[in-house]
């Protein structure tokens, strides 16, 4: 049955934390977990639900989405209802969006925006990480009230040169800032300059087609800028989280940082574990659907990322979900790849993906699994322990997983608002069958059972000794 009321209990699963699954009952008051034991006798007022056969999961938190977010004109197809709608129906609980101000806009201004799109439509709960576009000393000061307002993480541009990149002074300085501040940066790595020359020559010559997206963004250039803001933060002592890494070549410069003991949290995303460089040779320019910064790489990068999930310098998997619609938003670049709104659409797959090709094939136990998708996530950007975990006290963010059921992933079935999958015809093995957010199922059965804007927004502070925690490479139980 579904939940209602204040208590319900939840018997007979597998609850699966980060260090240990164990055959446990929960017991949820309110918005809370209050007892876990090995049976908890059922009273005749509570909600009742039979958990027999299934997995327990902390509820997945996707630290790096993109809803209703505009480029050039255009707005994604998610907004903050169809968005987390899916996200919920894949196991998500909460998401961290990014606020990118206008150029000169205050960044509390630029905040109440956002609150603005999500307060009345979200159904999980969410906070913001906030793009930083210079080091002006208004901006600098203007962080700290970011931060008294539960806003410590920051993003920074080392690419997309006269939009969003920093030169390397202002990168030093808001690296500062952010130590002084005690919150975390979070960085686009790819060397933006280079990438400029590469782009205006690939033009020049009439490679005008998808896969020159590639061609101008080689990993190299991802590799170099990695280093390069691994050294600043180094300098600084400065806390960085590297998104989106696609390649060896980063992640060579992650596991030396790692190696040292400096403190650099490494994501990366499901479409760069599948989707390879290939794809954007696809003709009809179909190439187009899989059009993203930074691009997919050769096929044997995916193996190196793997050996890095699984050794632990991979941290945490994000979606990076940014959906444009293939008909009327993706093919607007039909002629000049760098007119392609850059995006893809994974917000719902993110758990089920890494689950079937992780824990069903072999390479991950439960355990990591929860790592990568909830806990580690929640320790970096300060939402632990009420998030990304299940423990008395923490919140009632649960996930009923049928490790058994299996799924074809398909835009003809998918609940996000977009005319494609970039997962097409996959099978996947494990699905989310009720998901709950503070206590209340908002996904039941492959229906969406909740109500728009029961999502709250989440104040954080960065707590340095979880986040420290993050440095071991012990994740196996």
């Amino acid at each position: 049955m579904l939940t209602g009321g204040d208590t319900t209990l939840i018997y007979g699963g597998l609850v699966v934390t980060d260090i240990e699954a164990v055959p446990l009952d929960v017991l949820i008051q309110g918005e809370k977990i209050i007892k876990l034991d090995k049976h908890i006798e059922p009273q005749e007022e509570w909600n009742v639900i039979n958990a027999v056969g299934h997995v327990i999961f902390p509820g997945g938190i996707d630290p790096h989405t993109h809803l209703d977010s505009r480029w050039e004109g255009l707005v994604t197809a998610d907004d903050w209802l169809s968005g987390t709608i899916a996200a919920a129906a894949g196991g998500t609980t909460t998401i961290i969006d990014f606020c990118r101000p206008e150029k000169d806009q205050p960044l509390m201004e630029a905040v109440d925006d956002w609150k603005a799109r999500a307060q009345h439509k979200s159904v999980v709960d969410y906070s913001f990480h906030l793009v930083i576009r210079d080091a002006g000393e208004s901006r600098l000061q203007e962080m700290e009230v970011a931060v008294q307002h539960g806003l410590p993480s920051f993003k920074l541009f080392m690419a997309y040169k006269d939009s969003l990149q920093l030169s390397d002074r202002e990168l030093f300085q808001i690296l500062q800032r952010i130590r002084e501040l005690d919150g975390i940066a979070l960085v686009h790595c790819e060397n933006g300059d280079v990438i400029e020359v590469l782009i205006e020559q690939a033009i020049a010559a009439g490679n005008t087609a998808p896969i020159y997206h590639a061609l101008t963004r080689p990993p190299e250039l991802e590799g170099e800028a990695t280093g390069r803001i691994i050294r600043l933060a180094q300098i600084t002592e400065t806390p960085i989280y590297i998104p989106h890494v696609t390649c060896k070549q980063s992640m060579l410069e992650i596991q030396n940082a790692h190696a040292r003991g400096q403190l650099v949290v490494a994501e990366t995303c499901p479409q760069y574990l599948f989707i390879d460089q290939d794809y954007l040779l696809q003709p009809d320019f179909e190439a187009a659907k899989y059009v993203w910064s930074p691009p997919p790489r050769k096929t044997w990068h995916q193996s190196y990322l793997w050996e890095s999930i699984k050794n632990g310098d991979i941290q945490t998997i994000g979606s990076d979900h940014s959906s444009y619609n293939f008909v009327g938003q993706k093919d607007i670049g039909k002629d000049d790849f760098t007119k392609i709104p850059n995006g893809g659409p994974s917000i719902e797959d993110r758990m089920s993906l890494l689950y079937h090709f992780g824990v069903v094939q072999g390479k991950l136990n439960l355990n990591q699994f929860v790592h990568l998708t909830s806990t580690n996530a929640a320790k970096t950007f300060g939402l632990f322990p009420n998030k990304g975990v299940i423990a008395e006290g923490s919140d009632a963010d649960l996930v009923i997983w049928n490790p058994n059921l299996k799924r074809t992933i398909s835009a003809g079935s998918h609940h996000m608002n977009v005319d494609y999958s970039i997962f097409e015809g996959i099978e996947v093995t494990g699905i989310a069958v009720q998901v709950m957010v503070r206590g209340q199922t908002i996904f039941h059965e492959g229906t969406f059972v909740g109500k728009p804007g029961s999502g709250k927004f989440i104040s954080r502070q960065i707590i340095a000794k979880d986040m420290q925690s993050l440095l071991t490479k012990d994740v196996n139980p």
